[in-house]
């Protein structure tokens, strides 16, 4: 398959799923090794394709219609909380949506998270086990995550339980 045609071919199978795709699948899917789809990826975004790497596969941003209420909360912890500020998170209903920190060199540095439920999570920290550093560990575990919710009352209680937990930072 020619090379333009493979991108789009990949732009069409990240518009119709529903869930992100990892780089393997993409790769089986298409014919190509997992190596190809990366290129494929860089091009598109350079192309100027907003397409999302998360720790679950990649995926084109969807609008959310039953979901406008987003938040940003500052955050900062040690390694240890950071399974219970995501879990706190995600057991209240909100969505994970990326992280960001403020590098002394690099300014912003965001990363796609796309946490959802305890499975992503689970598979998250599983990452991180296996001798990863979170993004934040750059910082001093200072941090924002953008969370996206069905409503206020959802972020407000998020934003409690946060400082109840004593990580958001204040």
């Amino acid at each position: 398959m020619e090379a333009k045609r493979r991108r789009q071919a990949l732009m069409e199978i990240l518009c119709s799923s529903s869930e992100p795709l990892t780089g393997s699948a993409l790769a089986k899917e298409l014919g190509v090794s997992r190596q190809i789809i990366v290129g494929d990826i860089a091009i598109l975004r350079a192309a100027g394709a907003e397409v999302y790497a998360t720790p679950q596969g990649y995926l084109l941003p969807k609008i959310q219609k039953n979901t406008p209420f987003v938040a940003r909360f500052a955050c900062v912890h040690d390694r240890e909380k950071l399974g219970r500020e995501l879990a706190i998170i995600i057991d209240n209903g909100g969505k994970v949506l990326d992280v960001i920190v403020e590098h002394t060199i690099y300014g912003e540095i965001k990363a796609n998270l796309m946490l959802t439920n305890r499975r992503e999570l689970r598979e998250f920290l599983d990452k991180l086990d296996k001798g990863a550093e979170p993004l934040s560990a750059v910082t001093g575990g200072a941090h924002l995550h953008t969370v996206e919710a069905s409503s206020q009352n959802v972020l407000d209680t998020i934003e409690a339980e946060l400082k109840a937990e004593g990580i958001l930072l204040n």
